[in-house]
Parts: C-alpha cells; structure tokens; sequence
C-alpha cells in the first residue's frame, strides 16, 4: 500500500510540475466494437516500438470486463525477428470507455490510465488515435494495413485540435 501511495504521489507531482494539460478523450467506445486487430499507421518512436515495423494490436474482451491486448512487430523489416508482448487492460472510466489502464509484463503498474482514446471513427470504428497522460506515446490505428493520404492528414488535423503535437509521429511500414 505504501508503495501504491508514493507511485501515486510522484505521479501527481510529476503532472502538477510539468503543467501537463490532459487531453480530451472521445465522448464514447463501443467497446466490443473497438476489440479486433488494428495496423499501426505511424507512432511516436519509444523505446518499446524502437524499429519495428509491420506493428498490429489486437484487442480481445475477456469474460471479467478486461482486454487482452497483444502487439506484434517486426524488428527493422517485415520478415525480421518477430517482437510480441500480450498484456491485460482495464477500463478506467465507464462512463466512456475511453480511457484504459493497460499494463504489460515487466512494465510498471501505474496508478492511472495510460490508453487514451482520443480520435475514433465512431461510425465503422476503421481508425482510432491513441495516446497517453503525457502525450509521450502517439499511435495512429487502422483496420487495414494502408491508410489513404487524405484520410491520414484528415486525422492528424484531429488530433492537432485536440492541441496534441504530431511532429514526432514516424509512419509504420506495413505489408501491402
């Protein structure tokens, strides 16, 4: 509990230092709509996506209420060594389902969400815009491998007026 309690606190401070702002999220997810496999478009580059390509997520609705989420890349082409992780997310915030606290193994357990649903096409739910607390992590998701470039600058727009920085982003190689 201790522990729990001085995570928290840094984590408050480290918001309240940094003037950090949080960034809206969607009004609602359909979250059995939202659960399948999504292609990476573009990321901000981060330690754990360092150099994959051909990067998917692909969300499963466990029994409880929780997701499992497992993400596959591929190291520097897309026939290199394979990289995949599963890891378990919650939702946060019920009300919407836009924010989710997703841990994965070996990584800290955080006492706040760190899946921020902040772009979602809400019609076919074909491409969603995700990000964290911080807006370190930036993740641009498709249901298809390719995006058209119209589509692509249509959502970065979106996300720019969310007041959310897209500089960083680097587009994901996928296969054709």
């Amino acid at each position: 509990m201790i522990k729990y309690l001085r995570v928290a606190a840094v984590s408050l401070v480290a918001i309240m230092l940094s003037g950090c702002r949080i960034v809206e999220t969607v009004p609602f997810v359909d979250i059995p709509r939202y659960m399948g496999l999504w292609y990476q478009i573009s990321a901000n580059e981060v330690s754990f996506n360092e150099g994959l390509v051909g990067v998917t997520a692909d969300y499963t609705l466990l029994e409880d209420g929780s997701v499992e989420v497992f993400n596959r890349g591929f190291l520097n082409t897309l026939d290199g060594e394979v990289s995949e992780i599963t890891g378990n997310a919650t939702i946060w915030d019920e009300e919407t389902n836009s924010k989710l606290k997703v841990v994965f193994p070996g990584a800290p357990d955080l006492p706040y969400p760190n899946y921020l649903i902040i772009v979602l096409d809400d019609i076919d739910y074909q491409y969603a815009v995700v990000t964290d607390p911080f807006e370190y992590t930036l993740f641009v998701l498709s249901r298809t491998p390719q995006m058209s470039e119209n589509t692509y600058a249509m959502i970065l727009g979106q996300v720019e007026a969310l007041g959310v920085d897209t500089s960083d982003l680097l587009l994901t190689p996928q296969p054709e």
